[in-house]
């Protein structure tokens, strides 16, 4: 039996700011975007070529904003990847080259960090 890591929930404090900084600076895909009612909008997006989405809204995590750490995305190259963060605004860190692969990092607007690796 397979199991598949296919949503990972993101603790946001504004979800049209979360939505336009995924959507337009990092590049994901906007899935879904529904409003069950007052208290519960769920968002979906997903990295181009990913099998995995995020998601955040409204009733959707009780994490704080903020507290993700850790959540990897991988590229082919790392440095076209960095080039188009960067040319959208996005506050990249510099390639760090380890080991295990060529690295950069950055957080959302409530402070979600994330890596991006290049595998050796």
């Amino acid at each position: 039996m397979d199991w598949k890591l296919e949503l990972v929930a993101l603790p946001v404090t504004d979800v049209d700011r979360a939505k336009a900084f995924y959507t337009e600076k990092i590049g994901f895909v906007a899935d879904h975007d529904h409003a069950v009612s007052d208290d519960i909008r769920f968002v979906q997006l997903t990295p181009p070529g990913s099998a995995c989405s995020i998601a955040f809204g409204k009733g959707i995590t009780e994490a704080k904003p903020g507290s993700v750490e850790g959540l990897q995305i991988v590229v082919s190259d790392i440095t076209v990847a960095r080039s188009e963060l960067d040319a959208r605004g996005v506050d990249v860190g510099e390639i760090q080259e380890f080991p295990w692969g060529k690295f950069i990092f950055f957080a959302d607007p409530d402070g979600n960090r994330w890596a991006v690796q290049e595998l050796p």
